[in-house]
């Protein structure tokens, strides 16, 4: 290593230290790979992918064979009657957006049971933002929250209650800009089961970005009855290019389909161009590049244990997400952090990267993101708010070795600044 990157040998000693603490956290992390890789390769198997499904079409996208058979087999992995893949979602939060205006209605409520959503669905919602043009809000939609006990434990009583007089309960299961840990399946379980109770007609819809292929199960396989993502997250493997899915219920996902084109035509309709060898090769390839990134997040965990520092989750907590929280306790800590993480990047690592005043975002924020598709957050990156706690979230990693090197070189950036020493 010391070959080709200027890493301090102290820090050296310190990986190797951490990495030895980690070993049975990152051998367990291998068996839930192994498991979703056999899933997601049956899925595959079992709806008859072949050559002909990477040949795309242009136009309307009438009889899309590649296309369709993409959802059914992200319909299958996540154990739902129907999805709806596209290149066409922008992000995540376009899939999440688009699920929403597909199945509420003026003067529905949804009750967020997870606190406030992540920063970029604030202003679809109509919670921030002076204009709330073509917000939730502005279509008469009510949004009451509910948010989660000091330990990070729903409060299944207040979400009983609240499900009672709720078209839509909504769980967010990574924690966002925020210190809580995310949500287990057994915790979602745990709130599916409490909502239903109390409201069987309750639609439960989960934010399941950055959570894909990291345990055995998927929300939509313990209750849930709608969820959505980005392809430049886990489930794209690092190789398809753009896009976002929605998986649940049949006649939910086919009113998100209305959303998406127009009713009447819905998922029936949509040229998919070049886009889906990537789109299956990327799922194929996603249980080991969601491997490589957990193990790269635990890596994190115990090296900047070992360093000082607090770190949410610890290294021997049980995942549910790729993402790595790193206290860094001040500003100047934070900025290092992410300008090292972007120095051991495969694409851009001359770019130092500085806060800037983000679209989607109440503070500046900086993100450290030197990778082959641009904002993908399965690529080892780093990005934070400039607002105490001052925390990195840190996620990705295609490979654990460029992963673990990259962890290091943030360590290394704040040694060279001076703000740490060993």
């Amino acid at each position: 290593m010391q070959s080709f990157f200027n890493i301090d040998k102290k820090l050296i000693d310190i990986a190797n230290r951490a990495e030895e603490k980690a070993k049975d956290a990152l051998l367990a992390v291998e068996k839930n790979y192994e498991y979703n890789s056999a899933k997601v390769l049956n899925a595959f198997i079992e709806n008859r992918v072949s050559d002909a499904n990477f040949k795309g079409t242009t136009g309307y996208g009438y009889d899309d064979k590649g296309r369709d058979d993409l959802d059914r087999v992200y319909a299958q992995i996540f154990g739902t009657e129907d999805a709806l893949v596209r290149h066409t979602f922008v992000s995540g939060t376009h899939a999440l957006a688009t699920a929403l205006f597909g199945v509420l209605r003026p003067q529905d409520k949804m009750v967020s049971v997870t606190g406030d959503p992540y920063d970029t669905l604030e202003e679809t919602i109509g919670i921030r933002g002076e204009k709330n043009i073509g917000s939730l809000l502005e279509y008469g939609i009510k949004y009451e929250k509910i948010e989660l006990n000091d330990d990070g434990t729903p409060k299944l009583p207040e979400i009983a209650n609240a499900a009672k007089t709720a078209k839509m309960i909504y769980i967010q299961r990574s924690r966002g800009y925020s210190l809580r840990p995310s949500l287990s399946i057994d915790t979602i379980k745990q709130i599916c089961d409490t909502a239903k109770d109390s409201n069987p007609n309750v639609i439960i819809m989960v934010d399941n970005c950055y959570g894909e292929l990291v345990e055995k199960l998927e929300p939509t396989q313990v209750g849930a009855d709608l969820l959505a993502g980005s392809l430049i997250k886990n489930l794209g493997g690092g190789i398809a290019p753009t896009g976002g899915y929605i998986a649940g219920r049949k006649d939910l996902v086919e009113q998100c389909g209305y959303r998406l084109t127009c009713p009447g035509m819905g998922k029936e309709v949509g040229c998919t161009l070049d886009n889906l060898r990537a789109m299956y090769l990327g799922l194929y390839m996603a249980p080991q590049v969601v491997c490589n990134a957990v193990k790269t997040a635990i890596f994190a965990s115990a090296f900047y244990e070992e360093l000082g520092f607090g770190v949410l989750p610890k290294y021997n907590e049980p995942r549910t997400d790729i993402i790595q929280s790193v206290l860094c306790e001040n500003k100047e800590n934070l900025v290092a952090f992410c300008q090292g993480i972007q120095s051991g990047s495969p694409v851009d690592a001359y770019v130092t990267p500085e806060p800037w005043a983000m679209p989607g975002y109440d503070s500046e924020v900086i993100m450290a993101a030197g990778a082959f598709t641009m904002g993908a957050s399965i690529e080892l990156s780093a990005d934070a708010p400039i607002r105490p706690p001052f925390a990195a979230w840190l996620q990705g990693g295609l490979t654990y070795p460029t992963g673990k090197i990259g962890v290091m070189l943030s360590a290394q950036q704040m040694l060279n600044k001076g703000l740490i020493t060993l």
